[in-house]
């Protein structure tokens, strides 16, 4: 029943979050919601921080398979492959539930980047760009880092922006600019 407990607690905890902020959600909050009581709650977790943390890292693991899923479906050539990322952005900006990006919400309202929690979400991200720099690589692109870094900025852009115009269309904005970015980029001499 234990893995029971904690499943819940993090399944409430994380939706909370999300919806609300984490500072807005306090332990009474998602005791109640996951109907946990407080001796099990700290079983699991000795304070609202570690909670913090795990939900992060638990959310990280489905984005990124998330994203996975994306390019796996997706039917744009290997030069093209990393949009992907944007495509999928457009999608998830169309959903009712759109709260923006869990990561960018924890580094806005944590401010204190030594904070296990602000580690967690700076990791997230980068790991975000290196699926990036490995499609980009693998895509033939020279300098697929640097150009990594700047996908991910556009897709971090797009999703601020969606969050403050409530709309799919910054995906397909910043989709258009990445589409620039790699087609003035340099690549690998294709040979013959």
């Amino acid at each position: 029943m234990a893995t029971n407990a904690k499943e819940r607690l993090l399944s409430a905890a994380e939706r909370l979050f999300y919806e609300e902020g984490i500072r807005a959600v306090g332990i009474e909050r998602i005791l109640s919601e996951s109907g946990v009581g407080r001796a099990s709650f700290y079983r699991h977790f000795p304070s609202k921080d570690d909670v913090v943390v795990e939900v992060l890292r638990r959310r990280d693991g489905m984005w990124r398979a998330w994203l996975d899923g994306r390019i796996a479906v997706s039917e744009r050539c290997p030069e093209e492959l990393p949009l992907a990322l944007f495509d999928g952005l457009a999608e998830r900006f169309a959903a009712a539930s759109f709260r923006g990006c869990a990561f960018i919400n924890t580094m806005v309202e944590t401010a204190d980047p030594d904070s296990p929690a602000h580690h967690v979400a700076a990791e997230h991200k980068e790991k975000v760009i290196g699926v990036l720099d490995r499609l980009l690589a693998e895509g033939g692109y020279l300098d697929h880092e640097a150009l990594a870094r700047q996908l991910a900025l556009l897709g971090d852009g797009a999703i601020v922006t969606a969050l403050r115009e409530g709309t799919p269309e910054a995906a397909v904005r910043a989709r258009s600019v990445a589409e620039i970015l790699l087609r003035t980029a340099e690549r690998e001499p294709v040979s013959a």
